[in-house]
């Protein structure tokens, strides 16, 4: 197999359902290297059954933080990487009835490693750019539906992501956006357990 697949657990040892750090085997030599980023007979050997449809690409400088986004009518799976430079990348599972519901996981992608995450439908998924500059991929399970954007605040105290510890003094370039989403309220519904939207 290509790729080495690790399960994610959350800071108090709970295991993700579904959620995956993915790490590709480089081959390297004087010339440069070669990888394969995607294999669907390994990923489904995983566990990794979706069917990617959409692929998108990204370019940011040092301190832009993009998200928590969701879609709702829509909801996406992701394969998300770091093609150039260095990401901290998390996803909050909101999926009602999870024993991880309103939990967070966090993983840096770097290029350098080409690690991926892979992460399914009902997260909330964000990331920071800790390097100067950082283009950031990924293959998404569904279109994007821009009537369906969903998204929580970043910082929001009850989730608690842990952004300071990887960037002290934390002063993230926010898009206008990204300054106006509601809080997480663990009463609410958001997905099902299959990552279908209930909520309102």
């Amino acid at each position: 197999m290509a790729f080495e697949f690790k399960d994610c657990l959350s800071v108090d040892g709970i295991q993700f359902e579904g959620l995956k750090e993915i790490q590709p085997k480089v081959f390297g030599d004087s010339r440069g290297y070669f990888l394969e980023t995607y294999s669907e007979k390994d990923f489904f050997e995983a566990g990794i059954k979706d069917r990617f449809v959409q692929d998108n690409q990204s370019k940011s400088v040092k301190g832009v933080l993009r998200g928590l986004h969701f879609q709702t009518f829509k909801p996406q799976g992701k394969l998300v990487r770091a093609v150039q430079g260095k990401v901290y990348d998390v996803a909050v599972d909101l999926r009602s009835g999870s024993p991880t519901f309103g939990k967070f996981y966090g993983v840096i992608l770097d290029s350098e490693k080409q690690n991926q995450f892979y992460i399914p439908k009902g997260f909330a998924h964000g990331f920071y750019v800790l390097s100067d500059e950082a283009v950031f991929a990924y293959k998404c399970t569904d279109f994007y539906d821009p009537t369906g954007e969903g998204g929580l605040m970043w910082n929001d105290s009850s989730i608690g992501i842990d952004w300071e510890s990887i960037v002290p003094g934390l002063k993230p370039v926010l898009s206008d956006k990204d300054t106006k989403h509601p809080g997480f309220d663990f009463e609410a519904l958001y997905f099902d357990l299959s990552g279908k939207w209930i909520g309102k």
